[in-house]
């Protein structure tokens, strides 16, 4: 029995947050509502194909389609969102022996890949994959440019002591220096977010860099999305807002999605380290195991990340262009670079 590849019914959409949940590849993004809040956002069609062999589900693939004129352009996730991972989730298949599991995922690929060229016939395609969906052979088959990026995790598994003493000199100096009466660290709601990424976008600006995620994006996610998994959290001094961090918490995994930029705030504390450092604990006291930096392709940034102790992990972005479409790959140059 061949894997039939479709656009999702509202049956599928019903158990669509299931379906993420369950699969090893799933992160918060790939929630149905966030999926319809990122296209609206992105201004683009929602495009959710779902894969099944018979009754069972093989996976998942939601795409975006966005034209410019009369090109057909496919992401996923869409740009400018700042949305670090999307593309394909796979389900039903640790259970099975190498052979068959290959066979199963590479036919799901091959057929969701197939119909995009059939119904949409796009000119440029982009998809960016999280670090753990690592085989990538059907792509290649499928003739995408396969780029590996980076990220740093620290493993929140051995506890807040071991954690801690983890880190380099310079940041335990940092937050065990730093008076407990010189500042407040809480989780906010949309006025944090607003602060957040107002303060983001003017940094990147001040440098001559676009930055197209917007405040109302991630309200509507924070608001939309079951409670918990945005956290604004802000840091204060004398009651005025110095800095912040959105992070997103799905599964065992915290992510340090925007914010925690270099402030124009003239004070002795590490602002940054004191916020990292509050979302390690607090994401330890739920049980959480892996505090994803997101991103670690920036020397000058990597430099503050690496003292935290993290480990290197890769994940891949994916492009296939149209003959004579280089022009529009390079319009999108920003997509590769947007963790």
């Amino acid at each position: 029995m061949s894997i039939e590849v479709r656009r999702a019914t509202e049956d599928d959409v019903h158990n669509w947050d299931t379906f993420v949940e369950q699969s090893p590849h799933g992160n918060a993004f790939h929630q149905f509502d966030a999926l319809e809040i990122q296209a609206a956002h992105a201004g683009a069609e929602l495009i959710p194909l779902v894969g099944r062999k018979g009754e069972e589900v093989v996976g998942l693939f939601p795409l975006f389609r966005i034209n410019k004129g009369p090109i057909a352009t496919v992401f996923s996730p869409p740009p400018e969102l700042r949305v670090a991972y999307l593309g394909p989730v796979l389900l039903n298949m640790d259970h099975m022996k190498q052979r068959k599991r290959e066979g199963r995922h590479h036919e799901f690929i091959d057929d969701c890949l197939d119909w995009v060229r059939e119904e949409i016939r796009p000119r440029y395609t982009h998809i960016r994959l999280g670090g753990r969906y690592d085989d990538l052979r059907a792509f290649s088959w499928n003739d995408y440019a396969i780029t590996p990026q980076y990220t740093y995790h620290v493993d929140l598994s051995p506890g807040v002591d071991d954690v801690f003493m983890s880190f380099s000199s310079d940041a335990r100096s940092n937050i065990r220096n730093a008076p407990d009466d010189a500042y407040t660290i809480e989780e906010g709601g949309p006025e944090a977010i607003e602060q957040i990424v107002e303060q983001v976008a003017s940094r990147y600006e001040s440098q001559g860099i676009s930055y197209r995620s917007t405040p109302g994006f991630v309200r509507d996610l924070y608001s939309t999305l079951p409670e918990g998994q945005i956290r604004p959290y802000v840091l204060r001094t004398d009651g005025e807002f110095a800095g912040g961090i959105l992070v997103v918490d799905y599964k065992e995994t915290v992510s340090r999605w925007q914010g925690g930029v270099r402030t124009d705030i003239d004070s002795d504390l590490a602002i940054n380290d004191l916020l990292d450092w509050r979302i390690m604990r607090d994401a330890m006291d739920r049980g959480r195991t892996t505090y994803d930096l997101v991103g670690a392709n920036n020397r000058r940034i990597n430099r503050y990340k690496a003292k935290f102790n993290p480990e290197l992990h890769p994940f891949y972005s994916l492009e296939r262009n149209a003959a004579g479409m280089k022009t529009l790959a390079h319009l999108y140059k920003t997509i590769r670079e947007g963790v």
